[in-house]
């Protein structure tokens, strides 16, 4: 996470002396997550997110952004329609934080507020993709207790609260009056870990690979009776990275330069 936001200080000093506008603004909508519990629903929200941006314009049609944004992701095997996700019986929730760079494209020439001597869009799509770290906690509840999953390597495996993901996605913006901008956002996040939702590989042989507590072997295999746990089988699915997701809307305001006369 330092690192990144040292490269993305560094990037946006270099931006200063070409950029044309500053943009602030804020986002509320919802998050949500595709992974080992919900492998298909890549529309799916779940919980409340917000976040905040600073963007430069470098023109009307590419700009640079510090995205930060926060949600809650969360999925239950009690919840699919899927016969053996049913009784494996897993679930999950995570606060997830996350900090990006990315950059923007305008399909329309858009700029609001500006009068830069050519015509921009009142409204326009866009895309938009960048770099991210992100952290990340996969809780359950278990016996009226919040348990921390990471603590516990239910797969054997020590996994760090931090990853990098890639933000990629769309949206349409609207000049609403003046320096105004209303945007509606929708954007997934490839994370480079599997564990967002502590599960990936298969279930552990608790006969060779002695556990941290019997908590530890209590949350591992869930499953209702008869449990389907067998040593060395999957537990997860085959892919071997989670999705994050955001969508929402936000409202921002553009700051013109302003020009000193000519004489």
């Amino acid at each position: 996470m330092r690192r990144l936001v040292l490269v993305i200080i560094l990037l946006s000093g270099s931006f200063i002396s070409s950029a044309q506008t500053w943009e602030f603004g804020g986002f509320l909508g919802g998050a949500g997550y595709m992974g080992d519990i919900n492998p298909v629903k890549a529309y799916k929200l779940t919980d409340p997110a917000f976040g905040v941006q600073v963007k430069r314009n470098f023109d009307g049609y590419w700009s640079a952004k510090l995205n930060y944004m926060h949600g809650k992701v969360r999925a239950s095997d009690a919840a699919s329609s899927s016969t053996y996700q049913i009784e494996r019986n897993l679930d999950f929730h995570s606060p997830v934080s996350e900090l990006s760079m990315q950059i923007e494209f305008n399909l329309f020439r858009y700029m609001a507020g500006a009068d830069f001597g050519y015509a921009t869009r009142k409204l326009s799509p866009y895309l938009f993709t960048g770099i991210a770290s992100f952290s990340y906690n996969p809780l359950t509840n278990y016996n009226g207790d919040e348990i921390e999953l990471r603590l516990l390597q239910t797969e054997n495996v020590a996994y760090k609260k931090s990853a990098i993901s890639v933000p990629y996605g769309a949206g349409v913006k609207y000049n609403i009056s003046g320096n105004w901008t209303i945007l509606a956002e929708l954007g997934y996040r490839t994370a480079f870990t599997d564990y967002l939702d502590d599960i990936s590989g298969s279930y552990i042989d608790f006969n060779v690979v002695s556990p941290a507590s019997s908590l530890t072997q209590a949350l591992a295999d869930r499953s209702i009776p008869p449990q389907i746990g067998t040593p060395g089988t999957q537990r997860g699915d085959f892919r071997p990275r989670d999705t994050y997701m955001f969508a929402g809307v936000g409202l921002t305001y553009t700051f013109i330069p302003i020009k000193c006369p000519t004489f």
